[in-house]
């Protein structure tokens, strides 16, 4: 009985600093998605899920099939379609859990400990025990710090949250990337392949020719060695397409029969005029979800550096009650006597004062500070050098497109009418068609430069680009194209 009755008084001591306010959100099975959410709404227009369920994983699968199966699909839709089921970018939602339960860990008290020992068992003569010991023993130190070692919590949380943004919209920022590589090797391909009916033409009529005494060996093995390697050129050109589209599978996340999906077989034409980059530094430095990881950074660094400098002499703490019943037997009787006890235990801070760690926390926040510097630096520059691609690769696209295209098609114009007035010869023809074919290669790979230059444009002012983070072509719609592959 006596045991008992020092045990509920020992209780409220021990169990005094349980009350507590808990962060709002952080038990809910969400915690902090929404932000990551409505970041990622705003900076790619695309929506996306954490997946914790059976049933929402049933609910992604659908949508995905939807989307993609026997589809010729646009980039804004592998773009939906990767935020929704790459399994990456889940594994980085699941962080956000891990640090929100970090900080409801951080927010709920430390157990009391409780000891109970018994002595002298057995002892014929006072019955089962001779003495009976009950400790309760409590951290003092884990209240005071509770708030700093919350505030350091919430701040790791806070950077959870963003280091999610900063994942999606990478995973944007590449999907498009890819799907405009995919596309763009596929259009190389159908070029390659309209350039090699030509060749074919060109390689018959050297054999007939060469046939009939009119054309010697040499010649024919000219037009007979561009036909070959015409074929080779386009063999790599379709294995570069089929790599590049495979790539785009993984980051969508697709398998099995998921995989039957198309792409158009030539990227758009380029637009009649370019987007407004006024501002791009300041609208990147407002906007760079991995600068905002980096101050966040800096947060949490300060808080951990004020808690180490809290415990830097004194790390633990503890108080420790509890009550000893002794039995002992007089004139044939046995008496019971209950001893009250208390003890506080703590380390003598005699060879580790704390310095090292308090220096380590000093350096850990003079980095984080050096490293928020830097990314600013980097991001403005990221920004500066998007707009120059953006606007340079335009230029040539359009030199392609309104100047040496146009030429090509007067000299094959011409070439054509010489021919047929027996002016010049089909070899003459044929040679003119090979030199255009380059011209229209170049002009494509002008396009798929200037088309990824634009995907990096927004990169560069919400994430995604070589700084991290991510983004998309800011509206900009790569949805058309021919035959789809």
């Amino acid at each position: 009985m006596g045991f008992l009755k020092m045990t509920v008084a020992a209780l409220p001591f021990a169990l005094g600093a349980c009350a507590v306010t808990l962060p709002a959100g952080v038990t809910a099975p969400g915690a902090g998605f929404g932000v990551v959410a409505g970041k990622t709404q705003a900076a790619t227009g695309k929506r996306t899920v954490w997946v914790q369920n059976a049933a929402q994983a049933q609910q992604v699968a659908d949508d995905v099939h939807a989307m993609t199966h026997r589809r010729t699909i646009s980039a804004d839709t592998a773009v939906q379609v990767a935020l929704l089921n790459n399994r990456g970018l889940q594994a980085s939602y699941a962080a956000i859990g891990i640090s929100a339960a970090e900080v409801w860990q951080q927010a709920t008290p430390e157990n009391p400990r409780v000891s109970v020992g018994l002595l002298g068992i057995g002892a014929p003569e006072l019955g089962l025990f001779r003495a009976l010991e009950s400790v309760v023993a409590v951290n003092l130190l884990d209240a005071p710090t509770r708030q700093r070692r919350v505030a350091v919590a919430q701040a790791d949380f806070q950077r959870a949250q963003m280091q999610a943004v900063v994942d999606t919209l990478t995973l944007a920022a590449e999907t498009r990337r890819a799907w405009i590589d995919a596309v763009a090797a596929f259009e190389t391909v159908a070029l390659l392949n309209r350039a090699a009916q030509a060749a074919d033409a060109s390689s018959e009529l050297a054999a007939q020719l060469g046939r009939t005494g009119a054309l010697n060996r040499a010649a024919q093995a000219r037009e007979q060695v561009f036909d070959a390697e015409l074929a080779a050129q386009a063999a790599e050109a379709r294995l570069a397409a089929a790599t590049a589209k495979e790539q785009l599978t993984r980051l969508m996340g697709l398998w099995g029969t998921e995989v039957d999906y198309f792409v158009p077989d030539a990227l758009p034409a380029l637009p009649g005029g370019l987007k407004s980059t006024a501002g791009i530094e300041a609208r990147a430095l407002a906007n760079r979800v991995d600068l905002e990881v980096a101050r966040l950074s800096l947060a949490a660094t300060a808080s951990a550096y004020g808690l180490t400098d809290a415990t830097r002499v004194l790390t633990d703490l503890e108080v420790i009650a509890g009550a000893e019943l002794e039995r002992e037997r007089e004139d044939g009787n046995v008496e019971e006597e209950v001893l009250p006890q208390v003890e506080l235990e703590f380390q003598i801070p005699i060879y580790d004062s704390g310095k090292a760690r308090l220096r380590k926390a000093e350096l850990a926040y003079l980095q984080s500070a050096n490293m928020l510097a830097e990314t600013a630096v980097a991001v403005r520059s990221e920004a500066r050098a998007a707009e120059t691609q953006y606007r340079g690769t335009h230029a040539i696209a359009r030199q392609y497109r309104d100047v040496i295209l146009p030429l090509r098609k007067l000299i094959n114009e011409e070439s054509l009418l010489a021919n047929n007035g027996m002016i010049t010869s089909t070899f003459e023809l044929l040679a003119d068609v090979r030199e255009g074919l380059g011209s229209q290669l170049d002009a494509a790979e002008a396009k798929h430069q200037f088309w990824l230059a634009a995907a990096g444009l927004d990169a560069a002012i919400y994430g995604g680009g070589g700084g991290g983070g991510g983004g998309e072509a800011g509206g900009v719609d790569l949805g058309g194209g021919a035959a789809p592959h």
